[in-house]
């Protein structure tokens, strides 16, 4: 202890920085462990009580059922599920795979900050020997010594903390494996979906060549029912149009008629009308002729009258 309370503050920094990724890792392992083994005991049973992921993983598989048949790759199916909804419990997972080479690492650089502080120490120290001032410092030189022991301390203490801490979760990794606890959550959904949920789906895809048969005779079947009851629409909405332009046309036809009538009706009126403006017009000529009669007869008397009176005064 007495060493480690002349250690530089670099090497307490990094010891501390071990020591609570080491604490992080260990929560992590045991989170993630709990996390796959709680997951693997509720992996078969009741699919009507599914929730969460195991609902997710369910629906993804009965669609992809549904559509392949047999041929679902089941393996798949649960790795992306797992990816999309256990995205977390996959990055501890991934933190856990490094953490041991990160202990090492982070000792490692305790190790070069360490010789590196012990390095200057000793360099600061003997640069004092080609001064005047040798003698007057030898009194120092333990107090130097002590300081280059300070940083050979933070280099094997820093070392000593990572590879603690890295065997120490090396142990246990091996004892509580997330990896195969997951390995093992995948195995048991596998067989759950397999085994339980497959014999009760039904499939669109033909288990053999006969049913593939059947399969193509009935989508032909289906296909002409289809094709007959789109031109059956077709017919009866061709008859319909043809059925109300025709509706339209004797209305056209009745509205036409209707229209010659009233202009026969209009020509017969302006005949009539031409008609009596004849008779008005010979009525009106015979009285302009009688009129120009009885002036002539006017002019003629008139004429005999003045020569009789010029024959008196004669």
């Amino acid at each position: 202890m007495s060493n480690l309370q002349h250690m530089p503050s670099g090497g307490f920094v990094v010891i501390v920085i071990i020591g609570s990724l080491f604490l992080l890792a260990v929560i992590l392992l045991f989170h993630v462990f709990l996390r796959y083994k709680v997951l693997a005991g509720k992996a078969s049973g009741d699919d009507q009580n599914a929730k969460g992921f195991k609902a997710a993983l369910l629906g993804q598989y009965i669609d992809a059922y549904k559509k392949y048949g047999q041929d679902v790759n089941t393996p798949a199916i649960i790795t992306d599920v797992i990816a999309s909804r256990l995205g977390g419990l996959l990055l501890c997972e991934r933190f856990l795979n490094n953490a041991v080479s990160l202990f090492v690492t982070l000792g490692l650089f305790g190790t070069f900050l360490g010789l590196s502080m012990s390095v200057s120490s000793l360099t600061q120290l003997i640069s004092y020997s080609n001064t005047e001032e040798w003698l007057s410092v030898l009194d120092s030189v333990g107090g130097g010594l002590m300081s280059a022991l300070g940083g050979m301390g933070v280099a094997f203490y820093t070392s000593l903390a990572g590879a603690g801490c890295s065997i120490v979760l090396t142990i246990l990794r091996t004892i509580f494996n997330p990896q195969a606890e997951r390995e093992r959550l995948e195995t048991r959904l596998e067989l759950w979906l397999d085994t339980e949920i497959a014999p009760t789906l039904k499939t669109d895809k033909p288990k053999d060549d006969a049913a593939l048969v059947h399969q193509l005779v009935d989508g032909m079947r289906d296909a002409a029912d289809e094709i007959r009851k789109t031109l059956y629409n077709a017919g009866e909405a061709y008859v319909a149009a043809t059925r109300a332009s025709a509706v339209s046309f004797s209305k056209a036809l009745e509205s036409g008629r209707e229209a010659v009538s009233g202009f026969d009706k209009t020509v017969e009126k302006f005949n009539d009308g031409v008609h009596d403006f004849s008779e008005v017009d010979y009525n009106l000529r015979g009285s302009v002729e009688r009129m120009d009669l009885a002036v002539r007869d006017l002019s003629s008397a008139l004429r005999d009258t003045n020569r009789r009176l010029q024959g008196g005064q004669k």
